[in-house]
This record gives structure tokens, C-alpha cells and sequence, in this order.
């Protein structure tokens, strides 16, 4: 179910990529990335009542709520980043960049989470990393 649900996750970035690249035009980055994340904050709370999930916010404990800050801190950098790449480059070449965070997550999740770091990741990493400078350059 986890790689349906991500192949979904991939499917429904690439569609937010060309719909921004349209949306962005003649429109503040900065403003595009809180029409987005306005969206994303309603529909992602919407999903919180529909499934009754918010009766779980009482027991998030302290440390779970920093990272949560923290991760959502990221995000909001990172979409900012992006749909200012975005308006200025080519969707064609942004994203491919974009998904370097492939590369970087798998030596972070190394370095903090001590997942392994097999040989297949390596190989892997490297062609994501050789894939993205050919599209990119």
C-alpha cells in the first residue's frame, strides 16, 4: 500500500509542478506560495475532521511538536524556493533539481536516523544525482 500511496505522492507533485508553472505566471512567488499553502491548510484540516483524527492533538507530546514546527518550517522554506525557481526557470529543469531531495534525505537519514546506507541507495543516489545534472544542464 506504501508504494501506491507514494506513487500517487509523485503523480499528484508532478501535476502541482505544471499547474503552478501556469498559475505562477505574472503572479509574486511569495504570494502563489500562501494561495498554495491557504489550500493545503484547509484541505489538509478538512482531512483532520473528516477522519476525526483531531481528538489525537492532546497527546502529541513536546518533542513531537517541535520537529513537526520544525518540518513545517522546511516545507514553507522549501516552497518558497521553489515556486520562485519555478517562476523563473523551467519547469522541465526546476524539477528535476527539486528531487535532488532524494539524494540529500537519503545521506541525512543516514548521518541522523543511522538507516543503512547500502550499496543499492549508493548506486541508486548516484544515478538520481547523474540523471538530475543531464536534465538540469
Amino acid at each position: 500500500m506504501w508504494f501506491v500511496l507514494a506513487l500517487l505522492s509523485a503523480v499528484f507533485a508532478a501535476a502541482t509542478s505544471i499547474l503552478a508553472k501556469v498559475g505562477i505566471e505574472g503572479v509574486n512567488s511569495n504570494l502563489a506560495t500562501a494561495i498554495r499553502t491557504a489550500v493545503v491548510l484547509v484541505m489538509a484540516w478538512g482531512m483532520v475532521f473528516l477522519t476525526d483524527a483531531q481528538a489525537g492533538l492532546g497527546s502529541i507530546s513536546r518533542r513531537s511538536w517541535v520537529f513537526l514546527i520544525l518540518s513545517g518550517l522546511a516545507t514553507g522554506a522549501s516552497w518558497l524556493c521553489y515556486y520562485r525557481a519555478l517562476q523563473i526557470g523551467e519547469a522541465s529543469k526546476v524539477v528535476p533539481v527539486d528531487k535532488l531531495s532524494v539524494v540529500i534525505t537519503l545521506v541525512l537519514a543516514f548521518a541522523f536516523l543511522h538507516e543503512k546506507f547500502t550499496p543499492k541507495a549508493l548506486i541508486g543516489a548516484a544515478l538520481i544525482t547523474a540523471g538530475t545534472l543531464v536534465m538540469a544542464l
